[in-house]
């Protein structure tokens, strides 16, 4: 057998299989440690060190791009492909899709409320949402932290950034769950067919918020966006919809994995539990490695814009190159000891995040609700502890983004 037929195994069991998706670290670290980088028989280019993936997601060489025919992966024509997904080029508009100057443009006009600052004056908001959920868990009682608290929690902050409505935010979160899908590599045909059914049901929720918010502003963000898209000159009504839609999305998704990933790490190493219980000055060491050891964003991914030699390898332009951030947070190369879990490790921050003008824009703040989630739990139930038997809390069908079904556990 060859190293490519190997290399190529191990990344289809990570993209396909549960096994793969629940746990892809031991398959990441024979792909990043064999070498530095490889084609795969899919044709993208892999690499998964983490000084590999910072180059890449950092330097200008390499962008979003327009993207190659996609629908040949499928098996269609392009008339096919445009006849069943007419609204997927609205997407483009979205930020997470797109190149300077336009990627510039429609971050500098939220950027401003995600900063540090601005998410520490939200702590207090966090604690208050944090504390009504946790206020209805009945001590002795089993509870799934990611229906009770990891999906609500960072739903609500975002939510109440945003000014959606809670009952909207309850409206949407199925939906969105179904148009994340878009993100994965390749997703299945029907899996796209439901993000487009999803999408539109949000665009016709966001739409009469939007109308709401034109006749009578408030004091939130999707105001202040609205007000943007009518001077006519920053941002379009298009783009306007999909930065709501993207940072709605993004503000929960990403968050409740770390929480309920986060959780899960914890609890198979109750010595580290027990020594960020007995040291909370330890709180924000153990959020960076609860996102280094088991990240809610394991991959990300690049067009190449010019002909690059990657470690020997020639890549043309036009080519996609995959980050193996999973892979990165694990590189020995970084990180001592990477595969032993440690609430009070410092050094090098984790890749979850990304890199580069893309890195995520909430970073700040899932960090922010990661402190408060984990100190809040600490702080009100001295016991936290499994509630299931044999069979492990199962992982989402998805690898881009990595996080649990479900986490029963009994609190007192």
């Amino acid at each position: 057998m060859t190293v490519d037929v190997d290399l190529d195994a191990l990344l289809a069991e990570i993209f396909l299989t549960p096994e793969g998706k629940s746990n892809p670290y031991p398959r990441y670290a024979q792909i990043r440690e064999h070498s530095p980088v490889f084609r795969s028989a899919i044709g993208f280019v892999v690499v998964g060190r983490y000084d590999d993936c910072q180059w890449v997601l950092r330097d200008p060489r390499f962008g979003k791009g327009e993207g190659g025919p996609i629908w040949e992966a499928y098996g269609l024509t392009e008339q096919q492909w445009h006849e069943r997904f007419p609204d997927l080029e609205r997407k483009a508009t979205s930020m997470l899709s797109l190149d300077p100057p336009d990627h510039t443009r429609l971050r500098r006009l939220v950027a401003k409320a995600f900063t540090p600052k601005t998410v520490e004056n939200l702590r207090p908001d966090i604690v208050r949402l944090t504390d009504e959920l946790l206020d209805k868990f009945s001590p002795g009682a089993d509870v799934d932290i990611i229906s009770e608290l990891a999906l609500p929690l960072p739903m609500a902050v975002i939510g109440e950034m945003l000014g959606i409505p809670a009952e909207e935010r309850t409206a949407l979160q199925p939906h969105v769950r179904a148009a994340v899908k878009t993100l994965e590599l390749t997703p299945p045909l029907e899996d796209l067919d439901a993000a487009v059914a999803a999408d539109e049901v949000m665009t016709e929720h966001l739409e009469a918020l939007i109308a709401e918010r034109r006749a009578n502003p408030t004091d939130d963000l999707l105001s202040e966006l609205v007000y943007v898209e009518e001077q006519g000159d920053q941002l379009s009504h298009d783009e306007l919809v999909s930065t709501v839609l993207l940072l709605f999305a993004a503000g929960f998704e990403t968050t409740t994995n770390l929480i309920g990933n986060g959780l899960l790490a914890l609890l198979d190493h109750p010595g580290e539990l027990e020594r960020l219980r007995a040291d909370r000055s330890l709180m924000k060491t153990a959020v960076e490695e609860l996102l280094r050891w088991d990240a809610p964003v394991q991959i990300d991914g690049r067009m190449v814009f010019e002909d690059l030699d990657v470690h020997g390898t020639k890549v043309a332009a036009g080519e996609q190159v995959v980050t193996l951030l999973g892979a990165a947070n694990r590189d020995p190369r970084m990180f001592d000891e990477p595969d032993r879990f440690d609430v009070g490790r410092v050094g090098s921050a984790p890749m979850s995040f990304g890199a580069g003008i893309h890195f995520c824009l909430g970073a700040a703040l899932a960090r922010a609700e990661g402190y408060v989630v984990f100190d809040r739990l600490l702080e009100r139930f001295p016991v936290i502890e499994p509630a299931w038997d044999a069979a492990r809390p199962s992982y989402r069908d998805s690898i881009v983004l990595h996080g649990l079904e479900s986490l029963p556990v009994r609190v007192a």
